[in-house]
């Protein structure tokens, strides 16, 4: 099982990144796909989830209107494209597969994303 990221790297506050996290490994389509991200000193929280039988998504209030989550099943892949970022945004990003019945996770490596001028 393997959950890749990529896209992180430094962007300027009010900028924009698509982070991309490509699955092997596992039926991709039939796991629930999550960003989570972890600053430094604080724990890692939940940023957006989509559901893989609905495609209903959930988001965190604090990026609400700025990230959007989405999930392309052919390709075994999710994606979190961030817009208007902040410097408060800077984070480890992480991305989680979550089977609900029986409960399996699998996280990714994370991805470093740095929002500063």
């Amino acid at each position: 099982v393997q959950l890749v990221e990529s896209g992180g790297g430094l962007v300027q506050p009010g900028g924009s990144v698509r982070l991309s996290c490509a699955a092997s490994g596992f039926t991709f389509s039939s796991y629930v796909m999550s960003w989570y991200r972890q600053a430094p000193g604080k724990e890692r929280e939940l940023v957006a989830g989509i559901n893989n039988a609905s495609g209903r998504t959930n988001y965190a209030d604090s990026v609400k209107g700025r990230f959007t989550i989405s999930r392309d099943n052919a390709k075994n892949t999710v994606y979190l494209q961030m817009n208007s970022l902040k410097p408060e945004d800077t984070a480890v990003y992480y991305c989680k597969a979550t089977h609900i019945v029986p409960r399996t996770d699998y996280w990714g490596q994370g991805t470093q994303v740095t929002v500063s001028s």
